[in-house]
């Protein structure tokens, strides 16, 4: 009797620990440090990513299935406003319709009731757009009938400047006509004049239809402290927009900030140089007489202030990829990461008011198109015909409207590859509307002339990009049929003959090919371009995933995300490269085996010897290395 209860004691002990354990292993576990948004994109830590360039087979039986969230109810088909007008294309040729190939596809997608945050305000913004540019391009077929001048909304300049010197009394605004490109610079010269010791700089959006007022992309404020020398001078950064007001000041100089977050590699504030005078230049402060009561440290920082009443100055306001920089005579400034729907493309004036004597503006580096009536080699730079029933790769390009230098680049380097003019390879631009009519129009000009062009149905918000994915993978299985799927960016160098050898050695189906990520974890800074909350990824880290500058996916993963999307099966997530992921995880627990190629050649931030691909690339470093490919035979870097 004493073994049998004997015996039950230790069934009954070993089950409760069978249950602890259990629920030891539910428990979630330590959120991963915080890491900024650059540095999760951009600079991955060694054991961030798969460091071997060889095949990585995923047994679906082994992956954590429970990471991919399994919606508790199918989302449903909603009606959207403004969707219905964008599907008015009566008088629009069977031509003009090659550049819309994917919206019948896309509507489901932009119809459910799990849609993305912007999508109803991208497509209610995409309709207002799309409805003038259909007017805009039958008065330019009345025109041409008539033989009479074109719509008076052509040609983008490369600079603008205003009149004389002024004085702000009421502000002095200046028209971009085609907003603002990567490189886009505005150069102010002026002298603050202290009547009201402060003066602004706001960078203004395109007024739409039913808008109260037009967004504050940037609005950059200088206080100075005038007569008042206990007051501090400060620069203020921040956004503005109707629907939410201001958003959260960022303030230069900033007093005790942690965790500051680099934008392009830059600082968003100039605090060094305060902090180097005030340590290392013992008779700066004994150069003029200081009142007892001001402190040592505020009339340092009054010195080495970028801006002051009555001397002149001459400052730069610059776009770069992540955020907009200022230089101030030469020096670095301040920087400001691009915030949600307030990016630089949706730019369309400046204004400067306040107490400012302004000499000159001038804005240059501004997005300009080539007259394609003109262009000398515009028939090698069309698409070529595909006369293949399958194609071996469909390259789909990221592209913002008015990015009109960066795809020229495009089409006259690695477009002009033998695999691309054969037809055994097809590029195509993905791209969604403006808000800006000016670029519409020459963004469908282009389109016409060049036939690699496809419009998406929406604004092109940032979060809105993976729906571009999705158009990509329509792309590819239902209208131009490819054995491996490509997505990439206007900005990148890609060495298509490279991509093809190395196909030839990697599986047909279940592929994900690139720059793999292994260990990367969501952004949870609210402030951040790249903020994901709990709710739409409540786990520590994510899946495999392919940095996005460039990727390859074979056609069964492709299609797999085109169905899943169109039956509402697979979740929408705003991070393209990071949804990829999640959505080819889901594949893999269908019970497919997927192969992760890792190729550490895909550079996702610059350029490297024997690069297969090359990231960031302005349009003269595009064509450089063409050049050199072209002369020395060898992927070598020109900078």
């Amino acid at each position: 009797m004493r073994k049998w209860y004997g015996g039950l004691l230790i069934i009954a002990l070993g089950t409760m620990l069978f249950f602890l354990y259990n629920l030891k292993g539910m428990q979630p576990q330590k959120q991963s440090a915080k890491q900024s948004a650059y540095n999760f994109f951009n600079n991955h830590a060694p054991d961030d990513s798969i460091k071997q360039s060889n095949n990585l087979p995923v047994n679906s039986s082994k992956m954590e299935s429970k990471r991919v969230p399994k919606p508790t109810k199918r989302p449903y088909l909603v009606h959207v406003a403004g969707l219905d007008d964008l599907y008015g294309m009566k008088n629009l040729s069977k031509g003009e319709m090659d550049s819309v190939l994917v919206w019948d596809s896309l509507r489901t997608v932009l119809s459910r009731s799990d849609a993305l945050d912007e999508t109803a305000q991208g497509i209610k913004e995409a309709s207002v757009a799309w409805k003038e540019l259909l007017s805009t391009i039958e008065e330019d077929k009345a025109s041409k009938l008539n033989k009479m001048d074109g719509p008076e909304n052509k040609n983008c300049p490369f600079s603008v400047t205003s009149p004389g010197k002024a004085e702000l009394d009421n502000g002095i605004t200046l028209d971009l006509p085609c907003g603002l490109v990567v490189d886009s610079s505005i150069t102010l010269i002026g002298i603050p004049n202290g009547q009201n010791r402060s003066f602004q700089i706001d960078l203004v959006g395109q007024e739409l239809e039913g808008e109260p007022k037009p967004p504050v992309i940037l609005h950059y404020n200088v206080s100075l402290p005038g007569e008042n020398m206990t007051e501090e001078p400060y620069i203020v950064q921040n956004t503005w927009t109707s629907d939410l007001g201001w958003g959260k000041e960022e303030r230069c100089p900033a007093h005790g900030s942690a965790n500051i977050q680099e934008v392009d590699g830059l600082v968003p504030c100039n605090v060094q140089a305060v902090r180097s005078n005030s340590k290392g230049n013992g008779n700066f402060g004994q150069a003029a007489s200081i009142p007892s009561n001001i402190s040592s440290e505020s009339a340092h920082r009054n010195a080495i202030f970028p801006f002051a009443e009555g001397n002149p100055f001459t400052s730069t306001l610059w776009v770069g990829s992540e955020g907009f920089h200022m230089t101030v005579n030469g020096r670095h400034e301040t920087s400001f990461a691009y915030r949600e729907k307030l990016e630089p493309w949706l730019v369309s004036s400046i204004k400067v008011s306040g107490s400012l004597s302004l000499l000159s503006i001038l804005a240059k580096g501004l997005p300009v198109t080539e007259d394609n009536y003109i262009v000398a080699d515009v028939e090698n730079l069309k698409a070529p015909s595909i006369p293949r029933k399958r194609l071996i790769l469909l390259i789909g390009v990221f592209s913002t409207g008015n990015n009109f230098e960066r795809r020229m680049a495009l089409r006259r380097s690695w477009m002009q590859y033998e695999a691309v003019r054969s037809g055994e390879v097809a590029v195509r631009f993905f791209i969604g509307l403006h808000k800006n009519n000016r670029v519409n129009f020459e963004l469908w000009t282009e389109a016409q002339a060049y036939g690699d062009i496809q419009l998406m149905p929406f604004v092109d918000y940032y979060s809105l990009i993976s729906l571009k994915t999705i158009a990509i993978c329509i792309m590819g299985t239902k209208i131009i049929p490819s054995k491996y799927i490509m997505k990439t960016d206007d900005d990148a160098f890609v060495r298509i003959d490279e991509v093809l050898s190395s196909l030839k050695e990697k599986p047909s189906k279940g592929l994900l090919y690139g720059l793999i990520s292994s260990k990367s974890s969501p952004q949870r800074d609210e402030g951040s371009k790249w903020y994901i909350s709990e709710e739409e990824w409540p786990h520590d880290t994510y899946p495999l995933w392919a940095h996005g500058p460039g990727y390859v996916i074979s056609r069964d993963i492709a299609k797999f995300v085109v169905n899943g999307h169109q039956e509402r099966k697979l979740q929408l997530f705003k991070l393209e490269d990071v949804a990829m992921g999640i959505w080819i995880e889901q594949f893999a627990n269908g019970g497919k085996e997927v192969r992760y190629m890792n190729d550490e050649r895909f550079y996702n931030a610059g350029c490297e010897s024997n690069y297969v691909l090359a990231h960031y690339q302005s349009p003269r470093m595009v064509l450089c290395l063409w050049e050199k490919l072209q002369k020395e035979r060898q992927p070598v870097c020109c900078e």
